[in-house]
């Protein structure tokens, strides 16, 4: 049997990109903030070694874009913000989602419990 961080663990590696995505679509956020949005959700506990990297593959991917802007402390800010491509994917994967989440709720018998 899989223990319940390993559970947890794989199902926030799968979703998290998507997570990043759905917070970008409100608008840039620099990595520091992206983290604390995420921690401010139960369950979706992140450090910034792991958000890091992943924010470079959505970009690299031309999922997100990029720009510095001045801080008013301290250096200069890259802002992360949702491109075309990653707004597209977003959407997908919400689609996928809200199916995919309405098969595991009927499944455990839980449809209509969470919403």
């Amino acid at each position: 049997m899989v223990p319940g961080h390993a559970r947890t663990s794989a199902l926030r590696k799968g979703t998290l990109e998507f997570c990043v995505l759905a917070l970008l679509s409100s608008g840039e956020r620099y990595g520091v903030e992206l983290v604390r949005a995420l921690a401010d959700v139960d369950g979706m506990e992140i450090t910034e070694g792991t958000l890091y990297p992943l924010l470079s593959r959505l970009r690299r991917d031309g999922q997100v874009t990029t720009s510095w802007q001045e801080s008013p402390s301290g250096p200069p800010r890259r802002y992360y913000g949702l491109s075309n491509v990653g707004r597209q994917a977003l959407h997908e994967f919400r689609d996928e989602w809200i199916r995919y989440r309405d098969a595991v709720d009927k499944l455990l018998g839980t449809a209509g419990a969470a919403s």
